[in-house]
């Protein structure tokens, strides 16, 4: 159902064609810009589906008007929408942050030399770029200088290049291999080397062929270096995407003659829930822009519209596939290398952007700063124990872990055993007035979680805690009174975090049963044997660890640890 009659009628008159859409507010402020193939039924979309995402209804129940562009192609309208989103900035949009100025490589001819810089206005000078890695910059034109050293200005005096016509005529010679060198075309350059060197050779100027022979030396280890597939896949960008709850990456790769001439990683921060497909549509635009590509082939992992003129190829196997898979590399250590800066440079700011997720993705009236967990534990149908572990800010908090052992259940009985140590837990914390978390997690399905819940109930603090259940087996994760589970993604950091939560409690409630029982088997059995008092077990119990280790025991280790009268006695005691 459409909001009000205002919008109703503005969208029934919207065109049906290719084109982009603007949304506008009362104010008359832009909220967002949009793309569609049909611009009427994709803005009526957004009045008639349920969003699950809180800024989509938020920015839905803001639209008061509605404006369009009509264009001729879905190309376009991609085109133009980003192009407006880099202009008005929309609060709704995503907007691709690049701020860094990079370097070119500029190739100047009077006085002949090659240098990068970042300001690209001398006159009469070409360059190429711009590259995202100063390093592999560098690397390059040492190579470049190494092969055509009259480019290396500074040293001209230095290798008898007496004048600047003579640089000039010499710039006017090499200059085509030197751009084919530029743009990674190693191959003619070799190739224009190895002529001119069989040339020299012919003439009898050996010295002047072996200098060349050098050169190309220089080049061939360079190119075996550089080279990852075959140097017949050229002229092809390649980009992958990964995402998780808040951010997509994408990575880009230049290729030429089978070589990465060039790579460029960015973080997209995702407002509305954008589809991976979109997101990486936006990234591809935005990059190629940036390095004023016009390749015509394109490798992707799944097929997006980037208009009649680009070839897009999803690569299934073999070298094209490699190169996929590793742009993908790529992008998951960018993202891995983001996420260790926002740790170190702003660590707030990384825990709050992973409990505000918490807070979405669990659908929590607050962010859980204060988690604790619940897990039972009874091996083998024995010593029935609890554990209680609590996390902070996303983090173990181990002074405040407790352990339970069951009181009230009689045998085993998981159920009973949950109420009871969820409604122990909570009286005590509300008997002694402390803070209650905002997140409480049973490990296990909907029979745990309905019994937390009764005693969350019976303590009267359901409005005031918000209560969840994880099952193993499928990583369900069960609310009350909803008998159908939610799935979070594998990758998510929410699901990472409930996981380290139940792991926690498993192993805490684990080792505090295995010592249970490891006591229980000592009492039974030095129970009835007459002079082993209170002291003598704890110390037995403290040093030997299970009845196994005693009963391997020799008289010697229990003279060392009572004395030798005591030792003999307590030996000569025991059913060994």
């Amino acid at each position: 159902m459409l909001k009000d009659k205002t919008i109703s009628i503005q969208i029934d008159v919207l065109p049906e064609t290719p084109g982009v859409y603007q949304f506008y507010n009362q104010k008359n402020d832009i909220l967002y810009i949009g793309k569609a193939k049909n611009i009427r039924k994709r803005v009526k979309s957004y009045f008639t589906k349920t969003h699950d995402n809180n800024r989509t209804r938020l920015l839905v129940k803001n639209i008061f008007s509605v404006k369009h562009i009509v264009v001729e192609t879905e190309t376009d309208a991609l085109l133009l929408e980003n192009s407006l989103i880099k202009e008005y900035k929309p609060r709704y949009n995503v907007l691709l942050k690049d701020d860094k100025t990079y370097p070119w490589i500029c190739l100047q001819k009077s006085p002949p030399k090659i240098f990068y810089t970042r300001n690209n206005n001398i006159k009469n000078a070409e360059y190429f770029g711009p590259y995202t890695s100063v390093k592999h910059l560098k690397i390059l034109l040492a190579l470049i200088k190494e092969v055509y050293p009259f480019l290396n200005h500074e040293l001209n005096h230095l290798l008898k290049i007496s004048s600047e016509a003579h640089s000039i005529r010499l710039f006017d010679k090499y200059k085509k291999p030197i751009k084919e060198l530029i743009k990674g075309n190693l191959k003619f350059c070799l190739n224009h080397l190895k002529k001119e060197m069989l040339n020299l050779s012919n003439k009898e100027k050996y010295e002047e062929a072996q200098l060349l022979k050098d050169k190309i030396t220089s080049l061939e280890k360079y190119q075996s270096k550089s080279t990852i597939v075959n140097p017949k896949i050229s002229n092809v960008d390649v980009f992958s995407v990964i995402d998780d709850d808040s951010h997509a990456y994408v990575n880009f790769l230049q290729i030429a003659f089978g070589s990465i001439i060039r790579s460029h990683s960015v973080e997209i921060k995702k407002k509305l829930n954008e589809s991976k497909k979109d997101l990486l549509t936006l990234a591809i635009i935005e990059i190629r822009n940036l390095f004023g590509l016009k390749t015509n082939e394109v490798y992707l992992p799944f097929k997006v519209n980037l208009g009649e003129n680009i070839n897009v190829h999803v690569p299934k196997l073999g070298e094209k596939k490699k190169l996929l898979e590793l742009s993908k590399r790529n992008a998951k250590f960018y993202r891995i290398e983001k996420i260790n800066q926002m740790k170190i440079i702003d660590p707030e700011k990384h825990k709050n952007r992973i409990l505000e997720q918490m807070k979405l993705d669990l659908r929590l009236k607050n962010k859980p700063e204060h988690i604790e967990c619940f897990d039972n534990s009874n091996l083998q149908g024995t010593n029935p124990v609890a554990a209680c572990v609590v996390f902070k800010n996303g983090k173990p908090s181990k002074n405040e872990y407790r352990l339970y052992n069951i009181k009230e259940v009689k045998g085993i009985d998981d159920f009973a055993s949950m109420k009871e140590v969820v409604f122990r837990r909570y009286k005590r914390l509300i008997d002694q007035r402390e803070i209650l978390p905002e997140l409480i997690i049973v490990d296990g399905g909907k029979g745990q979680l309905s019994s937390a819940m009764k005693a969350i109930k019976s303590l009267g603090i359901e409005k005031k805690v918000s209560l969840i259940g994880i099952a193993k087996r499928l990583e369900e994760i069960f609310f009350p009174g909803d008998p159908i589970p939610i799935y979070l993604d594998k990758r998510s950091e929410t699901l990472k975090i409930i996981q380290h939560l139940r792991n926690e409690a498993h192993r805490f409630g684990i080792n505090f049963h295995r010592k249970k029982r490891i006591k229980n088997s000592f009492d039974s059995y030095l129970d009835g044997l007459k002079g082993i008092g209170p002291k003598t077990k704890e110390q037995l119990l403290k040093e030997f660890k299970s009845v196994k280790r005693i009963k391997e025991s020799s008289i010697k280790d229990f003279m060392e640890l009572f004395g030798e009268k005591k030792g003999k006695r307590i030996f000569n005691l025991l059913d060994k």
